[in-house]
C-alpha cells in the first residue's frame, strides 16, 4: 500500500484543509531522445569523351532519375508521415481545447472558511495555564455542477466539519455566496465525498457536467483534469493518461493546517491513477475522458513523485448522486467491512485462490476491525479473510469494486453476496444498512 498526501477515499466499508494535498515517494526514470542520423550527400563525375559522356549521362540520368524518383517517393512518404503526425497532434490539441470549453462551465472553485483548533507548543498549556483555542482559516478546492438546480459534488475534505462559510466561483469569475453543505460522508467512510447547493444562482445558467461510465476506461486512455490549482489558478486544464486503476494508498494532510494530525490519515482504495498534473486545490475537480464525460473525482496526489495523482471512479459515487438528486440528502447503503480490491499481484503475495474480488482485511487493531461491530456485515456473519466475489449477479473485478456495486442498491435492501471462505464458495444474504453521515 503506497503512502500518499491528500487532495481522498478507503475501501473500509466502514481532513486536511481543502487546499491541502494528499502524497508517494516514487522514483521516476529519466528518458532521453535518440539523436537523428545526418543525411548523406552525393556527387557526380564527368568524362572527357563526348560519346562516353553522352552515354554515361544517359545511363547516369536514367539511374539518377530512378534514384531521385525513388527517394522523392520516400521523402514524400516521410513528409506525409510527419504531416499526419502534426495533424494528429493538432487535432488532439483542438480536442482538449474543446473539452475545456465544454466541461469548464460545469467546474467551480469552492472557497471556504473554517474553524480549527489552534496548536500550542508542547508543555505550554500546563506551564502557563492556557488552553488551546480556535482559529479561522480560509482554503479552497474544486467542485463539479451535477444539476442545473445548483447541486455540486466535491470532496469531503474540501468542506470538512467545522466549515463556517462556503462560496463558489463560476468559470466566468462570478462568485456566488449563498451556498450550503447538503451533506458529507462521515470521516471513516471510504468515499471522500460531499454535496453543496447553490441557493441563489443570481440569474446565471448552471450547466451540469455529463457523467460517464468509469467501468469502461482502460489503462492508457487519454484523460483531462480541470481544477482550481493551488487555490488561485481557476479552471486549470491538464492532460495525461490513465496510468492504472484499483490503487490503494495511505492519504494524509500536507497543508500545514493547525488542525492536521496523524489521525487525519485515511486509507483510500480502488482509485484511478493518472499522470495528468493534479495540484493542491484540485480536490473535488473532475477527471474527464475525451468525450468530455466525468469519469473520476480528483482527490489525492503523490507528494514525492512527478505527476502521480489519484481519482475516485465516478461509478463509486453514482448511487450517492442519485440519492442526493432525488431526496436532497446524502444516503447510501452500508455493509460494514474493511477490504482490499484483489489484483493478480495481491493474490499471488497472499496465496489466494482467485485474482478478483474484495478481500476482507484481517483485524489491524480494536479501532480498525475487519468487520464493523453491529454492522449488516457482522449480523450476516461475514468474517476477516472472506473474499466477496459477487454482489447479486455482478462480479467484482478491477472495473467494478465492492463499493461501486453496493452503491447501486438502497439501504434496507437485501442483497446476495457470493463469498469464498476457507476455499469454499457460499452465498450470504445481507440486509444493507444506511451509512451514518456524522
Amino acid at each position: 500500500m503506497t503512502d500518499t498526501t491528500k487532495l481522498p477515499d478507503t475501501a473500509a466499508e466502514t481532513t486536511t484543509t481543502p487546499n491541502a494535498r494528499r502524497s508517494v515517494s516514487l522514483a521516476i526514470p529519466e528518458f532521453k531522445r535518440p539523436k537523428l542520423a545526418p543525411l548523406a550527400r552525393t556527387s557526380r563525375f564527368r568524362s572527357g569523351l563526348l560519346a562516353v559522356a553522352f552515354l554515361l549521362t544517359a545511363i547516369l540520368g536514367g539511374i539518377g532519375g530512378g534514384w531521385l524518383e525513388t527517394h522523392r517517393e520516400a521523402i514524400s512518404v516521410g513528409d506525409g508521415t510527419l504531416a499526419r503526425q502534426k495533424k494528429v497532434v493538432s487535432s488532439q490539441s483542438q480536442l482538449i481545447s474543446q473539452i475545456a470549453k465544454t466541461v469548464g462551465p460545469s467546474v467551480v472553485s469552492v472557497n471556504v472558511t473554517l474553524t480549527t483548533a489552534s496548536a500550542l507548543p508542547s508543555g505550554f498549556e500546563s506551564l502557563f495555564g492556557y488552553s488551546a483555542g480556535t482559529q479561522t482559516e480560509a482554503a479552497a478546492g474544486t467542485g463539479i455542477i451535477i444539476s442545473a438546480e445548483g447541486i455540486i459534488i466535491t470532496n469531503r475534505h474540501v468542506v470538512p466539519e467545522g466549515t463556517n462559510t462556503v462560496s463558489v466561483t463560476l468559470s466566468d469569475g462570478t462568485e456566488l455566496k449563498d451556498v450550503t453543505v447538503i451533506g458529507r460522508t462521515k470521516a471513516s467512510d471510504p468515499l471522500d465525498i460531499a454535496f453543496l447547493k447553490i441557493a441563489n444562482p443570481k440569474g446565471h445558467h448552471l450547466k451540469a457536467a455529463q457523467i460517464g461510465d468509469s467501468s469502461r476506461v482502460q489503462v492508457g486512455d487519454d484523460v483531462v483534469a480541470i481544477g482550481n490549482a493551488l487555490g488561485q489558478f481557476q479552471n486549470t486544464v491538464t492532460s495525461g493518461i490513465l496510468s492504472g486503476f484499483g490503487r490503494s494508498v495511505q492519504a494524509s494532510s500536507d497543508g500545514g493546517s493547525a488542525s492536521s494530525a496523524a489521525s487525519d490519515t485515511e486509507t483510500l482504495d480502488n482509485l484511478f491513477q493518472t499522470d495528468a498534473a493534479i495540484n493542491e486545490g484540485n480536490s473535488g475537480g473532475p477527471l474527464v475522458n475525451l468525450n468530455g464525460q466525468v469519469i473520476g473525482i480528483n482527490t489525492a496526489i503523490a507528494g514525492n513523485a512527478q505527476n502521480i495523482g489519484f481519482s475516485i471512479p465516478i461509478n463509486d459515487v453514482k448511487g450517492l448522486i442519485t440519492q442526493v438528486l432525488k431526496n436532497g440528502k446524502v444516503v447510501r447503503p452500508y455493509l460494514g467491512v474493511r477490504y482490499v480490491l484483489i489484483t493478480a499481484d495481491f493474490a499471488k503475495q497472499n496465496n489466494l485462490s482467485v485474482s478478483n474480488g474484495a478481500y476482507i482485511l484481517p483485524n489491524v487493531n480494536a479501532d480498525e476491525p475487519s468487520v464493523i461491530a453491529d454492522s449488516p456485515a457482522a449480523k450476516a456473519g461475514l468474517q476477516a479473510k472472506d473474499i466477496i466475489t459477487k454482489v447479486g449477479s455482478a462480479t467484482i473485478d478491477q472495473n467494478h469494486s465492492l463499493t461501486s456495486l453496493l452503491s447501486s442498491h438502497q439501504p434496507n435492501e437485501k442483497v446476495s453476496l457470493t463469498i469464498i471462505r476457507d476455499g469454499k464458495t457460499q452465498k450470504i444474504t445481507v440486509a444493507l444498512g444506511e451509512t451514518p453521515t456524522n
